[in-house]
């Protein structure tokens, strides 16, 4: 089983639209829940092609885009996971 390299550039291409700044309207769709599937979209595709590439599989480009695309995964989820125990620091500071 080969998995293409379009594939890998594709999810690539989806985890770094995730970690761009968007202006952002209420009711736009967009929610946590959908962020995190996409996150493990590109965790589960990276890891694919992954162990494909270690089994001769898959080429090392193909490899390559999808360690970069789990790469920007992992740092868009630990970038949200700052911002939220952030906001639940200052919610502990405001007076009662």
């Amino acid at each position: 089983m080969q998995i293409p390299s379009h594939v890998a550039s594709q999810l690539y291409t989806n985890a770094q639209s995730v970690t761009q700044a968007h202006p952002r309207n209420e009711g736009d769709g967009t929610s946590f829940a959908d962020l995190a599937a996409n996150f493990l979209d590109a965790m589960r595709a990276g890891e694919a092609t992954t162990q494909a590439g270690l089994t001769g599989r898959a080429d090392a480009q193909a490899v390559v885009e999808a360690l970069a695309a789990t790469e920007i995964a992992v740092q868009t989820a630990v970038t949200v996971r700052d911002k939220v125990v952030e906001a639940y620091q200052e919610i502990l500071r405001m007076p009662v």
